[in-house]
């Protein structure tokens, strides 16, 4: 038996009669439990024995397949009456999650099992890749942007050539009575599928919004029906603040409907309302025999005072002319002897 090869940390990988080859194995169950042996398709007693009892064995076959790499011990299963499987934790950079399983076998009235092959593969926590997708179909509605191309495929069935009768009577009899067309033009199936689309979206009659009103867009006056076989079921909400410019079932509704009356009484109700984060402001009491002496704000005091000494300015210069005419209209006027003229008849 040669030595098994090293492959590297991050393959995954199997050792089979001494060769190392890729294999894939179920690993739906997360913790695995020993299995009760003797039941039909699985190994008797001293088989299961000698299976279950190959632990350490499977271990030190992973530790010489990958080093050590290997962790907890996660339980054994049993695949037939010769085969069984333990698990352990993978203990790997960027394989959080990922398990040893490790297949060893035994025949009736063996005394060791043998070990059949080691993989690793991914737990119920494991991490990994998406499932593949086609390049159609990994466009999703609203990806495309500004200046992106996206060509339609050769076989679109959405599409059919123009020269193609579309099953819609108005646009065949006009196209025909014209004489001119597109290229390609929308097949029935096309038509079938939008339609669909649309009925089962957010402007359908199972939206939330058609739910929650009893009046429908087939008889409000902002809805313009649509052309061709599609205007028997379909419009173009030309209200602005409803759905504006979106295409919309007829059985579609909403509140802004053209047919919705207005509201009925004065609007507000007539109780004050109450909230909870408005904070009350109560006057603190104050007692009767306390007499609080008016304060006087120190920009009326100042005030006061400039027109009081404003006040003495003003009267000084009067009260100095005051003094000084005081005198001199004090004094009376002589009419004494001096001023008197003398009698003649006196002399004589």
């Amino acid at each position: 038996m040669t030595a098994p090869r090293r492959p590297q940390p991050t393959g995954v990988a199997a050792l089979r009669r001494g060769e190392a080859r890729l294999s894939v194995m179920d690993s739906s169950i997360g913790t695995y439990e020993s299995a009760t042996p003797g039941a039909p398709g699985e190994p008797s007693d001293a088989v299961a024995a000698v299976l279950g009892g190959a632990v350490e064995q499977a271990r030190r076959a992973i530790v010489e397949f990958s080093g050590e790499t290997v962790g907890a011990y996660l339980g054994v299963t049993f695949q037939d009456e010769a085969a069984a499987t333990h698990r352990f934790l993978a203990v790997m950079p960027g394989y959080q999650g990922w398990q040893w399983a490790v297949v060893v076998a035994a025949y009736p009235g063996a005394t060791h099992a043998t070990i059949s092959e080691v993989v690793l593969v991914p737990g119920p926590t494991a991490l990994l890749a998406p499932a593949w997708v086609p390049w159609e179909q990994r466009i999703r509605p609203g990806d495309l942007g500004p200046g992106d191309l996206l060509a339609p495929l050769p076989d679109d069935p959405r599409l059919v050539p123009g020269f193609v009768a579309t099953g819609d009577p108005l646009i065949d009899d006009t196209a025909i009575e014209l004489g001119f067309g597109r290229r390609r033009v929308l097949s029935a199936f096309g038509r079938d599928t939008a339609a669909q689309r649309w009925h089962d979206g957010d402007h359908g009659p199972t939206a939330a919004m058609a739910r929650a009103t009893k009046r429908v867009c087939r008889d409000c006056g902002f809805m313009v029906p649509l052309s061709g076989a599609l205007g028997g079921r379909f419009g173009v909400c030309c209200n602005e603040l409803s759905a504006d410019g979106e295409v919309v079932d007829f059985f579609y509704g909403c509140g802004a409907h053209s047919d919705t009356p207005a509201p009925h009484g004065s609007g507000s109700p007539a109780y004050d309302p109450f909230d909870d984060g408005v904070l009350e402001v109560v006057e603190a009491p104050v007692a009767a025999s306390t007499e609080l002496e008016p304060t006087v704000p120190e920009s009326a005091a100042s005030e006061s005072t400039e027109s009081e000494s404003a006040d003495s300015e003003s009267m000084e210069p009067e009260a100095m002319e005051s003094e000084s005419t005081g005198p001199e209209s004090a004094e009376p006027e002589s009419t004494g002897p001096e001023s008197a003229e003398p009698d003649p008849t006196a002399e004589s």
